[in-house]
């Protein structure tokens, strides 16, 4: 028998409308949902499913909302009974993973998240930080040229490590695009700018960590009942205080997505259940192995067609 691994999709995968379906049908979902509005204090619901998008886009809006869609279609799937041997998330997802292992509270993990997003935002004012996707590049090759283009002046580093031919790269604007001006001198065929309010998982970020580490100190951590699979080293956690001081890291560190597939597949998973929105990370995983069973849980259909 092999083994199944519960994935949760980071930012980037949200859209108006998500979590309705499960809300109207689902009970434990809808506790969810109505618990996240609850603990924010104002009503993260409406904006989940009537937008506007603008608002949704924020990314102190962004982080609860996707948060609260993965973990109420969570609930929706936990009704049929399905436990995984594995639980990881990309980025923002890790909590949502971390609430699927039962390391965090949802209320907790909402409050964080919202939180986090908001010192992510702060962390550098507006225009000074970029992110781009880069396509096709080697992976050694591009952090090289990172760290050559950083003694240059301009900070820019690998931020998201997704599967082989794309990374993700952030830092200074004049960093991320000096990559695109010398992209060729990696192997990479282009860099794609991303539309998002500030330079993630890069050392820009240490002041928005210092403050999320303050905010995690108050928080109750359990042991996790099911290994998560973290970020930042693309192991399990060992425990609930290591689990704590990864988050931190992670807001500054690479996110080591291809890595922790990698490790996943090694040990014999060979179903991956994306719970939440979108389907992007069922998208880079059938890039890395296209034998294995993948399924998305994004929407009550998807549910009932799968389980």
């Amino acid at each position: 028998m092999g083994k199944t691994a519960f994935v949760f999709p980071g930012q980037g995968a949200q859209s108006v409308g998500m979590g309705k379906d499960f809300y109207e049908a689902i009970p434990a979902s809808l506790e969810v949902i109505d618990s996240a509005d609850r603990a924010l204090g104002f009503s993260l619901s409406q904006l989940m499913f009537e937008g506007p998008d603008s608002e949704l886009k924020k990314t102190f809006n962004t982080q609860p909302a996707l948060l609260t869609a993965s973990v109420a279609a969570l609930a929706a799937l936990r009704e049929k009974g399905l436990t995984p041997d594995f639980v990881a998330g990309h980025s923002l997802g890790e909590y949502s993973a971390l609430v699927a292992s039962g390391v965090l509270g949802f209320e907790d993990a909402v409050q964080i998240v919202r939180a986090r997003g908001e010192y992510m935002e702060a962390a550098v004012p507006g225009g000074q930080g970029a992110m781009a996707a880069v396509l096709g590049a080697d992976r050694a090759a591009l952090e090289e040229l990172c760290r050559s283009i950083t003694e240059g002046g301009h900070l820019v580093e690998m931020a998201n490590i997704n599967c082989p031919g794309q990374i993700v790269v952030s830092g200074s604007k004049e960093g991320v695009a000096a990559i695109g001006e010398r992209i060729k001198e990696a192997g990479g065929k282009r860099a794609i700018p991303l539309e998002v309010s500030g330079p993630f998982h890069s050392s820009l970020m240490k002041g928005a960590a210092q403050q999320l580490a303050a905010k995690l100190e108050a928080v109750s951590f359990q042991e996790p009942e099911v290994p998560v699979v973290a970020n930042v080293t693309a192991r399990p956690a060992e425990n609930a205080e290591h689990i704590r001081k990864l988050l931190v890291e992670q807001v500054y560190s690479p996110v080591l997505w291809e890595d922790t597939v990698a490790y996943l597949l090694g040990d014999g998973v060979d179903t991956f259940v994306e719970i939440g929105p979108g389907n992007v990370l069922t998208g880079l995983i059938k890039k890395m192995d296209k034998t294995v069973k993948l399924i998305n849980i994004q929407s009550l259909e998807s549910l009932s067609e799968n389980f």
